[in-house]
């Protein structure tokens, strides 16, 4: 089983990660952190990496849904969506939040991240 929804752009890196940030707005996600791996590894080991940037992605209104229902979910928060390239290609992905979910116990986070895996895969597709 899958736990990310991915898919290949036909755009430069650069712009699939300005229309990822776009697309998880009109979703309804802000960014709560970007973390750009590549200058990272650079930078703490001296290491090449190809481009990869990591977007923590987060509905608020979602967010305090889950809160409200499972205190401790903060654990599996924010939403990861990733931009990255790999051998010339650059791909866009993202967690799949039911996926994720699955080792929490609580029947009443379902419709929650039914609806969170539904806007992700609308973000995803539409880049």
């Amino acid at each position: 089983m899958n736990y990310y929804y991915k898919k290949e752009t036909q755009m430069n890196f650069q712009d699939t990660v300005e229309k990822t940030k776009s697309e998880l707005s009109k979703e309804g996600f802000g960014i709560l952190t970007e973390i750009d791996v590549k200058a990272t590894l650079k930078k703490k080991l001296d290491k090449e990496y190809d481009n990869y940037i990591i977007l923590g992605a987060c509905n608020p209104s979602l967010a305090y849904k889950a809160l409200m229902a499972e205190k401790d979910i903060g654990l599996l928060l924010p939403c990861n969506v990733l931009v990255y390239e790999d051998k010339n290609k650059i791909f866009v992905s993202a967690i799949i939040p039911s996926v994720a979910m699955e080792m929490v116990p609580n029947l009443s986070l379902s419709e929650i991240v039914k609806e969170a895996d539904e806007k992700l895969k609308k973000v995803i597709d539409a880049v």
